[in-house]
């Protein structure tokens, strides 16, 4: 469907800079779970590095684009549910490069996404589950920078379904609303 004038946003570089930013501190947070699976792996890494190269003032190149693919790709070849999400969540911050400028509720999941899978990943993984998740969850929130709620504030809240970590994004998306 064809982006119309009403339904676009504004998005600035330095915007898409600091959720990138974000989105890659967040992946990194849960990085060592899919290396304990896998460790000989580059591909999460390379795609939080990529991010993070972006956001220190890097350009948006094919390069980048295809290190979040391939970080998608290493979450479908992971050993374990939570080495899957620690994956899709750098492959989010790579991809947060990318955010479409449309008002569209299925953009706060490309926002937000390092971060909900980050904290699906963290529960997975430990035996504590939704006490990790909510320190997870508050982490993420107090670290937002004011790129993530700016943009936020013209977006549609998240949209319903997704599972866990389409709670886990509403969730936080109302915490930043707040």
């Amino acid at each position: 469907m064809p982006t119309t004038e009403s339904d676009r946003i504004e998005l600035s570089a330095d915007e898409l800079r600091g959720i990138a930013g974000y989105a890659a501190d967040c992946a990194r947070r849960v990085l060592s779970i899919f290396e304990r699976s896998l460790p000989a792996d580059p591909r999460p890494r390379d795609a939080i590095d990529a991010a993070d190269a972006f956001a220190g003032g890097g350009r948006r190149t094919g390069a980048l684009r295809q290190s979040a693919w391939a970080a998608y790709k290493a979450a479908q070849e992971a050993a374990s549910p939570a080495a899957a999400d620690a994956a899709r969540a750098a492959s989010h911050a790579a991809a947060a490069a990318f955010l479409h400028p449309r008002a569209s509720a299925h953009q706060v999941k490309h926002i937000l996404g390092a971060a909900a899978h980050a904290a699906r990943a963290e529960e997975l993984a430990s035996e504590e589950g939704g006490h990790v998740t909510a320190g997870t969850l508050e982490w993420a929130r107090q670290h937002a920078p004011a790129a993530v709620t700016a943009v936020l504030a013209r977006l549609p809240a998240a949209p319903s379904g997704g599972g866990r970590v389409g709670e886990f994004t509403r969730d936080l998306d109302a915490a930043l609303r707040a």
